[in-house]
């Protein structure tokens, strides 16, 4: 039976959980936390299934709006990161804000975050099945079929997410090594092949492709804004890694390193195999129109036995990264139900004695995605899962605001991360660029379905929050100590 469990491991205490409660085991070693971020980014499996919707919209010229994102994300990341330097507790955003501003606002972090966690587990195993798992054992496209087979993948991840953080880190190192060596070895392949058989062409980096002509590429929410989608959709949940900072070693370093670099090794990863696909495109309204355009690139320059070796290590990928979200959304709901200001709190923040895991957090994301699998029609689903990618966006924004109000009040720790002088600038460049990109993401003419998702999710919240005030009000009111995995937190004046 789960039972709230305190660690008792020898030497160095490692920074306590709030008020000595249930706490975590820290098992994360400095690779292992890159690895969580760099594979909740899955840069790979990004593409993989948004190159092509990049190809119809702004053609593959858009390959150049990755660049962008990627500065972009990047100083948001930093910002991050001088958060993760400060507190190292399960929950980050959530976290961070209860401590910084108040506990009513930091609710409002950690609601928003477990729903895009939860949303993007289902979205990932949903594209594991239908666009790798299925075409790589040869089952025709069914949706019946792909829904079962992620419904079997979402048990498996949660086995193996309850069964041991240890393990989550050994198969999440796995999955980015195969990723970074998916991308290494494309490159080089992709490259080799044009040049020797002069089978691409450098002019598809400069071409507009299958949007030639099209009167309201330029316009607002035309082709080319909505070209920008690949970086912004792909390019988020680096700071997983600060929600399973109460695993990591040395957290207040290896989590906000973890955070830039994850951001950076994805973005020059990602830019150099969108370099690689574009330049050996051979036919672009073919591979414009192709149901799996990375798939297609690959087959017709080097053939179907590459292109299987690529599903299988793609299946993979998507799998550790599933894993990865599946168990940054537990920890969101583990921090915020040790806190009370979740459902069945009681339930939610006990940590099994044995693996050292919330068990029922856990499977609480399991069961959440099930249902969605189960009652929402195919479109319904694809409206949600796009929906999710807006509330990232919602929540670096008010990260980003949320530093910039309380940054005064937060110490350099000796030798932890720190932006130094440079810290407001990057902070302001942050707020604007988080502006840009939420009016890329609202601006679409089909994004209204996914805006009101977005709001129906938090007015579910207002309704959970309104009836904590009414009835538990007191666990809105007071913060839990958080002992010294606070670190450097200055208490404001009265």
């Amino acid at each position: 039976m789960s039972t709230p469990l305190t660690d008792s491991s020898p030497a160095e205490p490692p920074p306590s959980a709030p008020d000595s409660g249930p706490e975590l085991q820290r098992t994360l070693g400095g690779f292992q936390v890159f690895a969580i971020s760099f594979a909740f980014i899955s840069v790979a499996v990004g593409i993989f299934g948004t190159y092509g919707e990049m190809l119809a919209t702004a053609g593959p010229v858009g390959i150049w709006l990755w660049l962008i994102a990627v500065v972009g994300q990047t100083l948001v990341a930093l910002v991050v990161a001088q958060f993760a330097a400060r507190i190292a507790l399960s929950g980050s955003s959530y976290q961070w804000a209860s401590r910084l501003a108040n506990p009513k606002i930091g609710w409002l972090f950690g609601w928003l975050t477990f729903w895009f966690l939860a949303i993007a587990v289902v979205a990932l195993d949903s594209a594991l099945a239908s666009q790798a798992f299925m075409p790589l054992v040869g089952m025709d496209e069914n949706e019946d079929t792909a829904r079962i087979i992620t419904v079997v993948i979402l048990i498996l991840q949660a086995i193996l997410v309850i069964a041991s953080t240890r393990l989550l880190g050994l198969i999440t190192s796995g999955a980015v090594g195969v990723e970074l060596a998916i991308v290494a070895v494309l490159v080089v392949a992709l490259i080799g092949v044009v040049v020797f058989t002069s089978s691409g062409d450098v002019s598809n980096l400069t071409s507009r492709g299958v949007t030639e002509g099209n009167s309201s590429y330029y316009a607002i929410g035309g082709g080319l804004t909505a070209g920008m989608l690949m970086g912004l959709t792909t390019l988020v949940g680096f700071d997983s890694a600060a929600n399973l900072a109460e695993e990591a070693k040395d957290p207040f370093r290896s989590v906000p390193r973890a955070i830039v670099a994850s951001v950076v090794a994805a973005g020059v990863a990602g830019f150099l195999f969108l370099i690689a696909l574009t330049v050996a495109i051979e036919d672009i309204d073919a591979i414009s129109k192709s149901g799996s355009p990375v798939a297609a690139i690959i087959r017709d320059q080097l053939g179907p036995v590459m292109e299987r070796i690529l599903l299988a290590a793609i299946v993979f990928a998507i799998f550790g990264a599933g894993m990865v979200v599946m168990a940054a959304c537990s920890r969101q709901a583990f921090a915020m139900a040790r806190d009370q200001r979740f459902p069945a709190h009681k339930l939610m923040r006990k940590v099994n004695p044995r693996t050292q895991t919330p068990i029922f957090a856990t499977l609480l994301i399991l069961v959440v995605g099930v249902v969605l699998l189960l009652v929402l029609p195919g479109d319904a689903l694809l409206k949600l899962i796009t929906a999710s990618t807006l509330l990232p966006a919602i929540i670096y924004g008010a990260t980003v605001i949320l530093y910039l109000v309380v940054r005064k009040r937060l110490e350099h720790k000796e030798g932890g991360f720190s932006l130094g002088r440079f810290e407001m600038p990057i902070a302001v460049a942050a707020l604007i660029w988080v502006v840009v990109a939420l009016f890329v993401l609202v601006t679409p003419g089909d994004s209204t379905a996914s805006n009101v998702i977005v709001a129906g999710l938090i007015l579910l919240g207002g309704v959970y929050f309104a009836k904590m005030m009414i009835f538990n009000r007191e666990v809105l009111e007071t913060e839990p100590s958080g002992g010294d995995a606070v670190d450097a937190v200055v208490e404001s004046t009265e």
